[in-house]
């Protein structure tokens, strides 16, 4: 069995159970390189009548992640830590879709990091069955305040010392993320071996860019953004998921921890 249809005979049989006229949300979290949004996009093709949502897609614009590096922490500048989406746009553009709309799904537009014009996103199925959220924390919870002390990386002891820019993000992934997650039917969880198989399967996909592609030393500074939470979810995410797959480091299924 595949990660793919692991995941698609969870939502095939709460399809079947389902007897609402709203349709199905399936949050899917995994680490870079997991492979959720291709699981994502291929669930999307599975299901007739789906849609995709990206975490991704929700960042703030440039500007406003600009102003919040400035007022708060440089390193909210980088996009992708809680704090940096507008939790705003998603609640609206989840809640428009349960309500059986056809609703234009935001995009992103990483090649200039900023929100792609919303004349150019594309629009939900009216009377959409599924939608798929997914995102590399899509469904965390904040971690306890004792864990912010101290740092888990080199990113965090260098340009973090005084734990700001740690503890401003778990505080808004506290008190904003909630509305945006709790939207979610189902959750499936992605799970790598471990955080160096993460970083090889992000320079893979690096590699991929050629010219545009980041140095091994900015790629691993980049990707130390997102160590901290990943780990958490690791440790407390596989509790509660409606399903979570351990995957082998060439991402196929090694064992499903959980399925509820």
């Amino acid at each position: 069995m595949s990660p793919e249809d692991a995941v698609a005979a969870l939502v095939e049989q709460r399809l079947t159970l389902h007897r609402g006229d709203r349709p199905l949300v399936l949050g899917l979290c995994g680490a870079q390189g997991s492979g959720k949004s291709t699981i994502a996009g291929r669930l999307a093709a599975r299901f007739p009548g789906s849609a995709v949502l990206s975490l991704d897609d929700l960042y703030r614009t440039r500007d406003e992640r600009m102003a919040l590096a400035r007022q708060v922490h440089p390193l909210f500048a980088t996009r992708g830590v809680p704090g940096t989406h507008d939790v705003d746009l998603g609640v609206a553009t989840i809640a428009a879709v349960r309500a059986g709309r056809s609703v234009a799904l935001p995009r992103f537009d990483k090649a200039v990091d900023d929100r792609a014009p919303e004349s150019g996103w594309p629009s939900s199925p009216p009377d959409c069955r599924l939608l798929i959220f997914e995102g590399w924390c899509v469904g965390a919870v904040a971690e306890d305040d004792a864990a912010l002390v101290a740092p888990v990386n080199r990113l965090e002891a260098e340009e973090d010392p005084n734990g700001i820019w740690r503890r401003y993000a778990n505080s808004a992934l506290a008190h904003d993320y909630p509305a945006l997650f709790d939207t979610l039917d189902m959750l499936a969880l992605l799970m790598p071996p471990d955080w160096p198989t993460v970083l090889r399967w992000r320079t893979e996909q690096e590699g991929a860019l050629g010219a545009r592609a980041m140095t091994p030393a900015q790629l691993s500074r980049f990707v130390g953004h997102y160590e901290r939470l990943t780990h958490h979810i690791w440790r407390e995410m596989p509790d509660r998921a409606d399903l979570a797959l351990r995957l082998a480091g060439d991402r196929s299924l090694a064992s499903i921890d959980r399925t509820a």
